[in-house]
């Protein structure tokens, strides 16, 4: 019925919600096989009996044209969701090859040109060629916010009656649910001094050493703890700044978190410092809960679900003296929760999975 193609390869809010459409799919009796190119990810054990994870026997895109090309050959589906830029371009390939008639459609959740923005020229002349390429060839785009539709017609010469907006399947019962769970973390558990959240993977994208020099600053004028979840290859350099900046009983990494709700839920202020995102889930997933956030105005997500500013403060990308003033001023004066919940309410498994129903040809309005 449905093909889902991705590489399951860490434990990140992609392969969460991409959990999260295909167990819809099945709840709504939608027979899927979920393609794995990797598949590591511990979201893994929470998929609904009704999805059927098929391993493509390789360890990178680049190494699964054959494999995809004899899956085509084998189970002919009608409909195939794929996600991100390189399976995407694989996915071209593989069905021309196959010679399948397999409708193709594109999930981006990223900005592409704001992460090309650290390549050099070469570097960047080699991505964008092949999307300029392929992308014409899919019979349909969803992007994951405004930003990121306009950015991908803009680079690859897509029309827009290709490309939907459709908001990410994040908010599920079970994230209520799992914010219930016990407190995960000896500073939450018996709470004497504010707690501040970040999460995601340690990585440059996400820019944590900006929001490790904010809270040095904002803990020069208040007592506060700080908790970043999750793992990447920038753990030491990270660790190495919170030491020389003298935070080291102020600041923990305690690693990726199979529950990062549990921490979220009793937090006094989440923060997003990302230099780009496509429409970030960690944050919508704090507003859900009703945690008051901070978000830099990076391309593309965060204006967008904060509603440009007006329900939480956006702060200029890598600007840490900003970044300081805006979390102080929030745990000043913290928003009312309903608004935070209200402003994301359109983010629910249900009204993605019918916008992606749609998109694959399974809807009353197939764009």
């Amino acid at each position: 019925d449905i093909a889902i193609l991705a590489s399951f390869s860490g434990e990140g809010g992609v392969e969460r919600m991409l959990v999260n459409l295909a167990n819809e799919f099945a709840e709504r009796n939608h027979r899927v096989h979920l393609l794995l190119i990797k598949s590591t990810s511990r979201h893994l054990k929470e998929l609904h009996p009704g999805v059927e994870a098929i391993s493509l026997g390789s360890r990178h895109t680049a190494t699964s044209l054959l494999p995809l090309i004899s899956y085509l050959r084998a189970h002919r589906p009608a409909r195939m969701l794929v996600v991100k830029d390189r399976a995407g371009r694989l996915a071209v390939r593989a069905r021309a090859l196959a010679g399948t008639e397999t409708r193709l459609v594109l999930r981006l959740g990223t900005n592409l040109s704001a992460s090309l923005k650290h390549r050099n020229l070469f570097q960047r002349w080699l991505r964008l060629w092949p999307i300029r390429h392929a992308y014409p060839k899919l019979d349909h785009i969803i992007a994951v916010s405004k930003g990121v539709a306009d950015d991908t017609i803009s680079l690859s010469g897509v029309a827009a009656a290709k490309v939907s907006v459709i908001r990410n399947p994040v908010l599920t019962p079970r994230v209520r649910e799992l914010a219930q769970s016990a407190a995960p973390h000896p500073w939450l558990k018996e709470k004497t001094l504010p707690v501040v959240i970040g999460a995601g993977r340690l990585t440059f994208q996400k820019d944590f050493a900006t929001l490790i020099r904010a809270f040095s600053r904002l803990s020069e004028k208040r007592q506060l703890r700080m908790i970043i979840l999750g793992e990447g290859d920038q753990r030491s350099a990270l660790q190495a700044l919170i030491d020389e900046l003298g935070l080291h009983d102020k600041v923990d990494l305690p690693g990726f978190a199979e529950n990062p709700y549990a921490y979220m839920a009793r937090a006094d202020l989440f923060v997003l410092s990302s230099r780009w995102e496509g429409s970030p889930n960690v944050l919508t997933e704090a507003m859900l809960l009703g945690v008051p956030v901070v978000a830099t105005d990076c391309p593309s997500g965060p204006a967008e679900i904060l509603q440009n500013g007006r329900i939480a403060p956006l702060v200029p990308m890598g600007d840490w003296r900003q970044l300081a003033d805006a979390m102080e001023s929030i745990l000043a004066s913290p928003p009312d929760s309903a608004l935070l919940v209200d402003a994301v309410k359109d983010y629910t498994v249900e009204t993605s999975a019918d916008g992606y129903l749609a998109a694959l040809g399974l809807g009353s309005n197939t764009p």
